[in-house]
């Protein structure tokens, strides 16, 4: 059984399209699957409960089936900060309650689990916390999701250099597209890939272009397409 933290180098990096990617792979070789949220904002509030558009990427990508609660414990409806979501619902959002939401999930037998943080590496979870210490408790691999846009060269290594020093091991990155425009002129697109390749300590795990299916899931299935798993015993 593997297990990996998906973090960006920034908010809204494309984290949940390539974790559902990697999912999507993985049963591809007939691997058993888990993707989890922890924590959500910028829920809808439907005739069911809150539902998060990422986390129902995950679950379904996530075989055998499970229940949204397992994939999603702590879910908020304002599309704001995490923390300031839950202040907001006088929820408390702290490490220790997390860990234990998420136990039980960690505890089954699946081949790849993949648990997927919120926004970049420090996202708050309160005043004295933050998501990158889940990591830290749960002792568990990052995969690095790059998103490929003016400014990523320095993002993405100052989130590597932070992921090391919280004694951390980084088990590979993604590039995945955001702007056409970055990889308009070829020879510069590769040049700046080779630059991250170099400076990011970690096998890169493919390269994602923009993609253009309509649903989430066609665009997770074709971004497969690109990846390659984490080592997996």
């Amino acid at each position: 059984m593997q297990r990996y933290f998906i973090t960006g180098t920034d908010t809204d990096t494309g984290k949940t399209l390539i974790a559902s990617a990697l999912l999507a792979r993985a049963r591809r070789d007939g691997l058993t699957t888990l993707g989890l949220k922890p924590v959500a904002s910028g829920c809808e509030n439907t005739g069911v409960g809150l539902r998060n558009a990422d986390a129902l990427s995950l679950m379904a990508h996530t075989f055998p089936a499970t229940d949204y609660a397992t994939i999603n414990p702590f879910a908020f409806e304002p599309a704001i900060a995490p923390h300031l979501a839950a202040q907001r619902a006088g929820c408390d959002l702290g490490l220790e309650r997390l860990e234990g939401a998420l136990a039980p999930a960690l505890a089954e037998p699946r081949d790849l689990i993949l648990v997927e943080g919120a926004g970049g590496w420090r996202v708050p979870l309160n005043p004295e916390e933050n998501l990158a210490e889940l990591a830290s408790r749960l002792d568990l691999p990052v995969v690095l999701v790059v998103g490929l846009k003016l400014g990523c060269l320095n993002h993405a290594q100052l989130t590597a250099e932070a992921i090391q020093a919280d004694g951390l091991e980084l088990a590979g990155w993604v590039g995945n597209l955001l702007d056409p425009g970055f990889a308009v002129d070829d020879t510069l697109y590769q040049a700046n890939l080779a630059h991250l390749t170099r400076v990011i300590p970690a096998p890169c795990l493919g390269v994602v272009p923009r993609l253009t299916e309509a649903s989430p899931i066609e665009r997770a299935g074709k971004a497969a397409d690109y990846l390659h798993l984490p080592r997996i015993d």
